[in-house]
């Protein structure tokens, strides 16, 4: 299928595109972020306001299949043979609140609290039925709240408000920014799928996890 073809939604209630938003790097090769930075939850806060203050926009976006060295120091991305460092979906870092869409109809597959420093926080997941195919999307380190009333199986309609922008004592204790991430198959996940994996399992993940930029961004 080919996303970018589908009458959608932007997700953050506009396309992001080069006059509001600025891509972030968060991989290994940035040899501009450090330990001292993405280990203490202010520090990270500042340098992300700071990246987009600096750039004069509003969002910061990125993250598809990236490399990244910010996993390092949470216990939860690690595994007996390796760190997960593999992001598998797109971040779009911005301001605690900002206003989430749901791009194309659909209805709540699950909804899940995933307590714990580095885990989603609260996380929406929908399930949509597109040209003959099943899509799930997830829209993670949200508000709590976002979480209030939602009930399995309720249609969400496109364009419709779906959620907000965490704050990091409920989102995780990251910097607000949503983790936006498609999947074809939920694999008997509910409330929850991997967000970032190992490199031994970036073939499998590839195939179950589709770009999601079409659904946010437009030059």
């Amino acid at each position: 299928m080919n996303w970018k073809n589908i009458d959608s939604f932007p997700v953050m209630g506009n396309w992001l595109n080069k006059s509001n938003a600025v891509p972030l790097d968060f991989s290994a090769a940035n040899t501009a972020l450090q330990k001292e930075t993405y280990g203490n939850i202010d520090a990270f806060c500042d340098h992300v306001s700071h990246l987009l203050q600096h750039a004069g926009v509003a969002f910061g976006y990125g993250g598809y299949f990236e490399n990244r060295i910010i996993y390092n120091v949470f216990d939860n991305f690690a595994t007996p043979a390796e760190h997960r460092n593999i992001h598998l979906g797109i971040d779009v870092w911005g301001t605690e609140g900002t206003e989430v869409f749901c791009p194309i109809e659909g209805e709540i597959h699950s909804f899940r609290f995933n307590d714990g420093d580095g885990n989603y926080g609260p996380a929406i997941i929908l399930k949509h039925h597109i040209e003959g195919e099943t899509l799930f999307s997830l829209y993670g380190h949200l508000r709590r709240a976002d979480l209030n009333g939602l009930q399995v199986g309720q249609t969400i309609s496109k364009g419709s408000l779906l959620c907000h922008l965490g704050e990091p004592h409920e989102n995780g204790k990251w910097p607000p920014h949503l983790h936006f991430q498609l999947m074809r198959d939920m694999e008997g996940w509910e409330g929850d799928y991997p967000g970032v994996c190992a490199s031994k399992d970036e073939p499998h993940f590839r195939k179950n996890c589709p770009d999601p930029l079409s659904l946010i961004y437009k030059d």
